[in-house]
């Protein structure tokens, strides 16, 4: 696997952060996915070997916890919460209009590896529900005409953080 020498050294301080090797494997995997952006199955051996468990030990990680990806996603990501407060105040639409004007569709990143949106469970901001995410940047009361907006601002280079390369 092919990982920066950055990323090589801070897994290996922080596997004697741990009485057992197996207990790393959660820091290991968000170590890995901002190196590569995602946990390939090829990381999911290499892991599991470098920890020395079973890959389906650390492949069922991967795949129970939503902030893990198993596949490339967009230089910028966008999450659209839909939970209660934010499904009443229209987030389906909202990600739905974001998915049309960004050319993704779901579970996928838009074909020039841009944008990826998907449905987020909570953004912690349901008092100005819809409440959408760029990377890490909160956008509050994203309605239909606002998404349209925000897709724009998107596009632009105007919304979220700046990339880092």
């Amino acid at each position: 696997m092919n990982l920066k020498q950055e990323t090589l050294q801070k897994i290996e301080e922080v596997i004697p952060r741990y009485p057992e090797k197996r207990s790393a494997v959660l820091p290991i995997l968000h170590l890995v996915q901002e190196d590569q952006g995602y946990i390939s199955p090829e990381a999911t051996e290499w892991i599991a070997g470098k920890l020395e468990l079973k890959p389906i030990n650390v492949w069922e990680l991967v795949t129970f916890y939503p902030m893990l990806r198993d596949k490339p996603v967009g230089k910028k990501v966008v999450r659209v919460c839909r939970t209660l407060s934010c499904a009443l105040q229209g987030s389906y639409r909202t990600c739905e209009t974001l998915r049309e004007a960004l050319n993704c569709q779901p579970d996928d990143h838009s074909p020039d590896g841009e944008f990826t949106v998907e449905f987020a469970e909570c953004l912690a901001s349901c008092h100005a529900a819809p409440v959408v995410m760029v990377n890490d940047d909160l956008y509050e009361r994203v309605d239909d005409n606002r998404a349209r907006q925000l897709a724009g601002e998107i596009r632009n280079g105007k919304a979220g953080p700046a990339e880092t390369a």
